[in-house]
């Protein structure tokens, strides 16, 4: 029988279509080869491909996927695992693939390379004896790409499979001399981003953040954040969080943490008394609506409302303090995402307009008109790594000059829309300091009588206790590593009890 055709470049460690020696053949019997791929892998396989080449988001694809292919419990577990883990080490396990294909990663076809990825995640990241790893990606190349794929996954992961995780780590970074690149290498994250993170520990917690705690930053990226839910006050949500096995989350006094299971199966979340929301946004909306205030306390904008997370939020509380919300979004498909979160809310009883245009025309088209401000800017979403690890591959330094402009804009337009005497928060999913503390001092400048407040004292955890290490203010950066939470960023800033002009 002949030998299947390849591509021009080969599907063998070394890429040249041309064998080197004996073919090495496979340690199982053709009896043992699995012939056909699980549910689970092909579910994750293709999740993977469609983020590798459609640059789709994995939490939008992978719960649809997993309901088509009748994937629940331990498996849709395994099958969730294999996506994010994969993800999440992708850096890494190509400079692994790199070494055992004996070429870089970046030339393997993607198809092949989204394969190989996933067993190396099983083979150094779970606890996948290593005869099946093999075997069932290599079913999987074989299902989904071809045979010849099969043979080429088949040879590199033997190898891989030859050494720990430990032992890889050690060789792929041991050519490498720059104690940050090496940090970036083992733990998996564009060099660019681990340097944006340093200088954010720098400001935030000091001058000479020692290398352990960068390194424990960037492991907490690498690790699965708990299911959080936040229980929006006045709804009645707790008692029913409580009876589906949730627990109260310390992190913030709105916070549940559910184990397992999914939430959408949850009639509080359905009905919009309780959401999945991460800490990190409750304290910080927790944060802007608590700050004492002079005056009326009657309008409330949220000026980025999509997907409504905050909104959602905010809405519940401006419901308690008698006020009504205005829940602005540039999109219109995220403005009907902010319709949907805000169904419980309105319900409860709290004014709220939805409104789809762009936040930078507000403060002209209604100046000094609010009295409490949100701008939840578009951001790198660096503080959210763990929850959205494709956007450490996707994001670039070139898209903070599209991005500060717009913060900058956005937060100058929140101020002017603000009465005399009002409150505006800032804040990010990110701690890159081009995003946070560089744009709010740079906007403050254009208007000298707008105040920062100390934010601090406002962010408290359930026992009503001040959070620490948020840095040394007046605003907060918070952290995985230290608060459990996404790492956001918040700026509190007071306008005079005179006219900005």
């Amino acid at each position: 029988m002949p030998e299947p055709r390849r591509r021009p470049g080969g599907d063998r460690p070394g890429g040249t279509g041309q064998r080197r020696g004996p073919r090495r053949r496979s340690a199982q019997t053709p009896a043992q080869r699995a012939r056909q791929a699980d549910p689970a892998r092909a579910v994750a396989y293709r999740v993977l491909l469609q983020v590798d080449t459609e640059e789709a988001f994995a939490n939008l694809v992978l719960p649809g996927a997993l309901r088509s292919a009748g994937l629940k419990g331990r498996d849709a577990a395994f099958a969730t695992e294999l996506t994010y883990g994969s993800l999440r080490l992708q850096g890494l396990y190509d400079a692994v693939v790199g070494v055992a294909a004996s070429r870089p990663a970046a030339e393997i076809d993607s198809p092949v390379r989204t394969v190989l990825r996933l067993g190396v995640h099983q083979l150094l990241g779970m606890r996948v004896p290593g005869h099946a790893a093999v075997s069932a990606t290599v079913a999987l190349a074989r299902q989904e790409v071809g045979q010849g794929a099969a043979g080429f996954v088949n040879a590199v992961l033997r190898r891989v499979s030859e050494q720990d995780r430990e032992a890889w780590v050690a060789q792929v970074v041991a050519p490498v001399g720059d104690p940050t690149t090496r940090l970036a290498l083992e733990h998996s994250h564009p060099e660019w981003v681990v340097r944006a993170l340093r200088a954010g520990l720098v400001s935030s917690r000091g001058p000479d953040p020692a290398q352990e705690e960068l390194a424990s930053l960037l492991a907490a990226h690498n690790t699965p954040g708990p299911l959080t839910l936040v229980a929006r006050p006045g709804l009645g949500a707790e008692q029913e969080l409580e009876d589906a096995g949730a627990t109260p989350s310390p992190a913030a006094p709105t916070a549940w943490v559910l184990p397992q299971g999914d939430p959408g199966a949850l009639a509080a979340v359905r009905e919009g008394r309780a959401a999945v929301q991460d800490a990190g946004s409750q304290l910080l909306t927790l944060a802007l609506a608590s700050a004492p205030l002079d005056g009326p306390d009657e309008r409330w904008l949220d000026l980025c409302a999509g997907p409504g997370g905050k909104a959602g939020l905010l809405a519940a509380l401006a419901a308690g303090a008698g006020a009504s919300l205005r829940a602005n979004e540039v999109s219109e498909h995220r403005a009907e995402l902010v319709r949907h979160t805000l169904v419980g809310p309105v319900h409860g009883g709290a004014r709220v307009d939805v409104t789809v245009g762009d936040g930078r025309e507000v403060g002209a088209a209604q100046p000094q008109t609010y009295d409490r401000v949100l701008v939840d800017a578009p951001c790198t979403g660096l503080g959210a790594l763990r929850r959205r690890p494709e956007a450490r591959w996707r994001r670039s330094p070139q898209d903070l000059t599209t991005l500060g402009p717009l913060q900058r804009a956005l937060l100058d337009s929140a101020l002017r829309a603000t009465r005399p005497g009002g409150l505006v928060a800032y804040a990010t999913c990110s701690p890159h300091l081009a995003e946070t503390e560089l744009v709010v001092r740079d906007v403050l400048k254009r208007h000298p009588g707008v105040e920062p407040l100390d934010v601090r004292p406002l962010l408290r955890d359930r026992s009503g206790t001040p959070l620490t290490d948020l840095g040394p203010g007046p605003w907060a950066q918070l952290w995985p590593h230290l608060h459990g939470t996404d790492g956001m960023f918040v700026a509190l800033l007071a306008l005079p009890g005179r006219s900005l002009g």
